[in-house]
């Protein structure tokens, strides 16, 4: 049996958006789930949409999801180079194939005549021209013209394009793992650029000879390929290739979260789903996207939802670790319809992440957000802190925004539950409190829970009467974790300052 070898194949154009990382993912479940390998190549053939560092940045993206591959242009492999920018001979000599075949033919026609005809068919009332058979007898191309004609325009130089020629009536039948038998007619096909005139590879051979080459298995990639694939299909029978065809699986789109459209990316920038941070371009201004590690999700969580989004395990079980998913995946159980992008479906994945850790294992996760903020928490207290805030965030930075009060005076305070609780005539029975508080000698929650209560029932208070003046005092919130746990976590000396400070603060509130 043939070992799997799949790939990913990105263009280092940009940031990676979520629907390449989904399909990396895909790739990368079926080569574990099937003892194969996983391939990353770089399509990089486009010179004008590159951008510097995103190579580097695609790597970066795969190696903190946890799917790295095992051969690609920083593993090596025996498969090389995984550059298409770096294979241009390789290219080269399987045109010269084509050519040589009868399967594709030079065209000299420049962009002037290219634009003229376009020109002179939208007067004819033809908005959609298109080089193909019914249009190529009447251009300039090694068909039309005479071989020596050929012959000189290539020896003096002049810039040609490789196309390949697709004859009508015809029909492409193919197999797709998700969307199984498909058709395509040659008659909707225009004769492909296939070698630009820069001497580069279009996108459609480079792919073919490639995943022949590295004895590519299965391609597996966005439904926006495929109906390109019917052109694929063309190209493998033009080189003989028929038989060592992958098996193809075109993956379903990912939706805007309102499930109207395409997750474009232009979209991913809008809302936040670049893996990592980007700059896009906009017509009128220039921005910079956090993207979901900077959002702070965790690389599992993210894993987790994504493998999700157009794929269904047949159970009801939604939180798998990598090595389940790799357990679990089966093509045959990858959907046909779109899925929708929820972005709170992934911040509740990555809350139940969070939860199912330890503070003690939350802990340099949660000194990091701290640190950014200035802030420096001993291993102990960001364990604290994150044990009791876990339950109540979502994503990594909110360990801060929901917990500054636990490293920083308060500054904001609930003025209507002040309004609401404090009585001014109380104030004496507080302070009291306070001074208690501040001989105890045991700093504990459930020490100090005992101290309250017994001052309660000294004072004939109840809980609501106490609680969320300790609450604001604290935090400025009667929301967040158990009180005696925030008291504890504090520490003895600034919960009781704050406790002190506030009463005049309470005071001068409810007075207004």
């Amino acid at each position: 049996m043939t070992p799997v070898r799949v790939r990913f194949a990105p263009s280092p154009t940009g940031p990676l958006h979520i629907g390449g990382l989904r399909t990396a993912l895909y790739n990368y479940l079926l080569a574990r789930k099937t003892g194969g390998i996983f391939v990353l190549r770089i399509e990089d053939t486009d010179q004008k949409r590159y951008v510097e560092g995103a190579e580097a940045y695609i790597m970066e993206a795969l190696e903190w999801c946890g799917i790295s591959p095992d051969e690609g242009p920083q593993k090596g492999g025996n498969y090389g180079p995984y550059r298409q920018s770096e294979r241009q001979e390789i290219y080269a000599v399987h045109v010269k194939t084509l050519l040589a075949n009868g399967s594709a033919y030079y065209a000299f026609d420049s962009e002037e005549e290219l634009n003229d005809r376009r020109d002179a068919e939208k007067a004819a009332g033809n908005h959609n021209f298109r080089y193909d058979a019914s249009t190529r007898m009447s251009m300039r191309n090694s068909l039309t013209l005479k071989k020596n004609e050929v012959e000189k325009l290539l020896a003096d130089n002049t810039p040609y394009v490789v196309r390949f020629r697709i004859d009508t009536g015809n029909t492409v039948n193919f197999s797709d793992s998700v969307r199984e038998s498909m058709s395509f007619q040659t008659s909707e096909l225009g004769d492909q650029v296939l070698m630009k005139a820069d001497g580069l590879p279009t996108y459609h051979l480079a792919n073919i000879v490639d995943d022949h080459l590295m004895e590519i298995t299965h391609v597996i990639r966005g439904e926006e390929w495929l109906p390109s694939t019917a052109l694929h299909v063309l190209l493998y029978r033009a080189f003989g290739w028929e038989d060592t065809m992958p098996i193809f699986a075109h993956l379903p789109l990912l939706l805007n979260p309102d499930g109207k459209g395409k997750l474009s990316k232009r979209d991913g920038a809008k809302f936040g789903f670049p893996v990592f941070p980007l700059r896009y371009e906009d017509k009128v201004k220039d921005e910079v996207a956090a993207g979901f590690r900077e959002d702070g999700f965790l690389p599992e969580a993210l894993i987790n939802f994504l493998a999700l989004l157009g794929w269904n395990p047949g159970t009801e079980q939604e939180i798998f670790s990598l090595k389940e998913l790799v357990s679990a995946f089966d093509m045959k159980r990858i959907n046909k319809s779109g899925a929708r992008f929820d972005i709170e479906k992934g911040r509740w994945f990555n809350q139940q992440y969070l939860i199912a850790q330890s503070g003690a294992e939350l802990a340099p996760l949660v000194q990091t957000e701290f640190s950014k903020q200035g802030f420096e928490l001993s291993a102990g207290k960001a364990a604290q802190v994150a044990g009791l805030l876990k339950e109540r965030v979502h994503l990594l930075p909110e360990f801060f925004s929901s917990g500054r009060y636990f490293v920083a005076p308060v500054e904001i305070y609930d003025e209507k539950t002040i309004r609401k609780k404090w009585k001014p005539d109380n104030r004496v029975k507080f302070d009291n409190l306070a001074d208690v508080l501040a001989g105890h000698d045991d700093w504990t929650a459930a020490s100090v829970k005992a101290v309250v209560v017994a001052f309660m029932n000294d004072n004939e208070l109840g809980f609501g009467a106490v609680l969320p003046i300790i609450r604001i005092a604290l935090s400025g919130s009667v929301q967040g974790p158990d009180a005696f746990d925030m008291l504890e976590a504090i520490g003895q000396d600034t919960a009781v300052k704050r406790l002190r400070k506030s009463y005049d603060l309470f005071t001068s509130i409810k007075g207004g």
